[in-house]
């Protein structure tokens, strides 16, 4: 149970969650590939086919390295995309594939760091097209995501403005708390991922949440908070009240194109024809 409400004369705080399995029990722009393939974003049927089980593991554990070469694929794939169309996909399939993903514990947690008086914010890697209707749906108060460059003509430039990933993360969780005016010293923060420890580090109380392997070696040094979620549920079937209209100010604080992850189902699948190696399906 969280600490009790804050008063009017304690400094602001906010907790900001990750979203892919710390949130949701999956990614959230993969879980968007099948609209997108059926929208006619996607026409590499047989790579997504053969990709999806191998790009989960890659997406909770690649390097540098490796999300740097992603990123040049996703940016390229993207380019043309018609941004509207992306928007008019995801919030069709919203509730169908979002809803049943968000994990329950997750849902708790944000109305209890709403109830104390906390911001919520969510900090994701994926894309703004897809993260801020997520926001939205979960009640959030801000988002920091990807962003994409788009075009004149509504389109995707294949140029990325903003990526949140890594230390990016961590800064955007700093200038968030010099704006609103958070004490980071009193925030919370939680993700699954070890190219999150910038941003955990940055706040008071950081949680690893179904950490993977270099994260809960991370936690267990640092004497870090270690969480499982293992309960997805519907958020009208956990709590009516719960599906609420968003607190004033969602603000998109930076962010990916909406297929920005499935672009990394294509390089995924690359480097596997070009090393020959294999991966737990």
């Amino acid at each position: 149970m969280l600490s009790v409400v804050e008063n009017c004369f304690s400094p602001r705080t906010a907790a900001f969650f990750d979203l892919d399995k710390t949130v949701i029990a999956k990614s959230s722009t993969l879980t968007f590939s099948k609209s997108f393939y059926q929208g006619g974003l996607i026409n590499r049927r047989a790579v997504l086919r053969t990709a999806y089980t191998q790009f989960v593991f890659l997406a909770g554990g690649a390097d540098h390295d490796q999300m740097e070469r992603m990123r040049e694929y996703l940016s390229a794939l993207c380019k043309g995309w018609n941004v509207q169309q992306v928007k008019e996909i995801v919030a069709e399939t919203l509730h169908d594939l979002i809803d049943p993903i968000i994990y329950d514990e997750a849902a708790t947690l944000i109305e209890e760091h709403h109830t104390a008086g906390r911001d919520v914010v969510i900090v994701s890697t994926s894309g703004a097209e897809v993260v801020e209707p997520i926001g939205e749906l979960l009640g959030a108060d801000r988002v920091v995501a990807t962003r994409m460059v788009v075009g004149d003509d509504g389109c995707f430039t294949g140029e990325i403005e903003y990526y949140a990933y890594g230390p990016t993360k961590a800064e955007a969780v700093r200038a968030l708390a010099a704006s609103e005016g958070y004490d980071l010293s009193r925030c919370y923060a939680y993700s699954d991922s070890v190219t999150d420890v910038p941003m955990l580090e940055s706040v008071g109380h950081p949680h690893a949440v179904n950490p993977d392997r270099a994260l809960r070696r991370e936690a267990t040094l640092r004497e870090w908070p270690i969480l499982v979620f293992n309960r997805p549920v519907r958020l009208k079937q956990r709590l009516p009240a719960f599906s609420m209209p968003p607190r004033p100010a969602l603000v998109a604080a930076a962010a990916v194109g909406a297929a920005a992850v499935t672009a990394g189902l294509v390089w995924y699948a690359s480097r596997r024809r070009t090393a020959g190696a294999a991966l737990p399906g």
